[in-house]
Formats: structure tokens, C-alpha cells, sequence
């Protein structure tokens, strides 16, 4: 179910909502590696991509929806995406800038699904 911006204003007129927490201070709780980051596509990159928790939506989605899983279960009413770095500047650190509109897409749509589970 989407909810529209008049949804949210008149819902805010009611309560406050819950944002999530932090990404990052979670994604580090899972003391992922190397090659955890890099999964099988980024195997062979050219450079060091730990550190880049936005490219765990792609190579990690199942660790990201679970964040965002955990959010909702403690309460979050709203999750944000894995996109704190989802830029080509950013995203050049890792020589990574051609992937920015499939990590926001890919992220985007994570913490749609499991947003989705918890307003059916």
C-alpha cells in the first residue's frame, strides 16, 4: 500500500512517527569482510570496496532487508534507503560511479518489499 503525501500529513496530525535508526552502526553489527562486500559480480574489482555499505544492496540484499526488518519490528514506521553514499561522487572512491542509479534503484526497492510486509 502506497501512502500519499496527504496520507502522511494527516497521520502526522494524529502521532508522531518513528524513523529508523542507523544504517551503518547496523550493517557494522554483521562484521562483514572484504569479500563480503564484493560478493561474486564485484569479485574481481579493481580496488577495495569494504566500507561501501551501499553496495551491499546488490551483493548483500538479504542482510539490508533484514536491517530494515528490524527496524519495522522495533517499531519504525518509516525506513530509509541503503543510499548514504549513493552518489557518483561518492561512489568514486570505489570506482564505482557507473553503478549509482542500480544501487539507488536496488535499494529503493528493498526497503519497498519489506515495507510492503509490514503494511499488507
Amino acid at each position: 500500500m502506497t501512502v500519499s503525501t496527504h496520507d502522511l500529513k494527516h497521520i502526522l496530525q494524529q502521532r508522531i512517527l518513528i524513523l529508523d535508526g542507523a544504517m551503518g552502526t547496523m550493517i557494522q553489527s554483521y562484521k562483514l569482510e572484504e569479500v563480503d562486500y564484493r560478493g561474486e559480480r564485484f569479485a574481481n574489482h579493481s580496488c577495495d570496496v569494504k566500507g561501501n555499505n551501499d553496495l551491499l544492496s546488490i551483493t548483500q540484499p538479504k542482510i539490508i532487508s533484514d536491517i530494515h526488518r528490524a527496524y519495522f519490528e522495533a517499531g519504525a514506521d518509516i525506513v530509509e534507503t541503503n543510499t548514504f553514499n549513493g552518489t557518483s561522487i561518492a561512489m568514486a572512491d570505489y570506482e564505482m560511479e557507473d553503478l549509482v542509479y542500480e544501487l539507488n534503484k536496488v535499494s529503493a526497492q528493498l526497503a519497498r518489499t519489506v515495507a510492503d510486509e509490514f503494511t499488507a
